[in-house]
């Protein structure tokens, strides 16, 4: 769509060259929900396009994403071998309800910064423990894990002219044994439950729910938890209020979703603990 209330585009090349944020600015970066429906109130863009930031880079202790990363991009990844949760990155990515063609251009940071339930790369992130850096309109950074980011429905911790510039990924979260277990009302829906499980080498189990939540939930516990107590944690920690509500589907049904998939999840990460 034509954005023809647009007079200006902006293009940084480093972090001192962004413009000062003015009332009308929008930042771009794949742009796919920003070209996707009329933008009335923006009269400028400010594309990230030639700040040429490493899509994604592996260092000893991270996994760095760029906010500008493309799913395409970050599904390619060719990860070593004993990142046991790397299926999570191919199984978010397909999470998507997206064609090949948003793959190429929709980014990592863009579908954190809508918020909606259902971003899948949201439940990556959060579920590995990711950290955004955020570089504030006041000059300083901002670290935040994903978890927190997301405050609600297309809702978050950015304030106007902050920019999240990437999300650390720790090697060690890559490294644990992992779980996934996704459902949408129609076979290729948007996620109305999408639910991520890891085991560390210790026993403890981290359970991250998103999509049937309007943010992101994290379960955590000393040692694999029986049945009814992950039943009684899920119950006290998620309460009715939390759970989403839309066409895709509604709260009781994503509530039973929930307690469901979160329990096969706990079945199948006991299961290959088990020698």
């Amino acid at each position: 769509m034509d954005l023809n209330t647009i007079t200006a585009v902006a293009h940084p090349q480093t972090r001192s060259q962004l413009p000062v944020w003015t009332s009308g600015d929008a930042w771009l970066a794949g742009g796919t929900w920003l070209f996707s429906e009329p933008q009335v109130h923006l009269t400028r863009l400010i594309d990230l396009t030639d700040l040429k930031w490493p899509a994604l880079t592996i260092t000893d202790t991270h996994l760095i994403i760029a906010a500008t990363c493309t799913i395409s991009q970050l599904d390619a990844l060719a990860c070593p071998a004993d990142w046991l949760a790397a299926p999570l990155i191919g199984q978010c990515c397909r999470a998507f309800l997206a064609s090949f063609k948003i793959w190429k251009t929709a980014t990592v940071g863009g579908n954190l910064c809508m918020s909606l339930p259902a971003g899948p790369m949201i439940s990556l992130t959060s579920a590995l423990d990711g950290v955004c850096t955020i570089w504030k309109v006041t000059g300083s950074e901002q670290k935040i894990p994903v978890v927190d980011f997301v405050t609600g429905n297309q809702r978050n911790r950015l304030t106007s002219g902050d920019l999240l510039r990437q999300i650390d990924i720790p090697i060690a979260s890559l490294k644990r044994r992992s779980a996934f277990r996704q459902i949408s009302l129609a076979p290729v829906g948007r996620s109305a439950a999408l639910l991520i499980g890891s085991l560390d080498a210790d026993g403890a189990l981290t359970l991250t729910v998103t999509a049937s939540t309007v943010r992101p939930i994290r379960l955590l516990f000393p040692k694999a938890p029986d049945a009814s107590t992950l039943r009684a944690a899920i119950l006290e920690q998620i309460t009715d209020n939390l759970y989403h509500t839309d066409i895709h589907g509604k709260p009781l049904w994503r509530k039973h979703m929930t307690l469901r998939l979160a329990e096969e999840i706990r079945g199948e990460l006991l299961d290959t603990a088990r020698p």
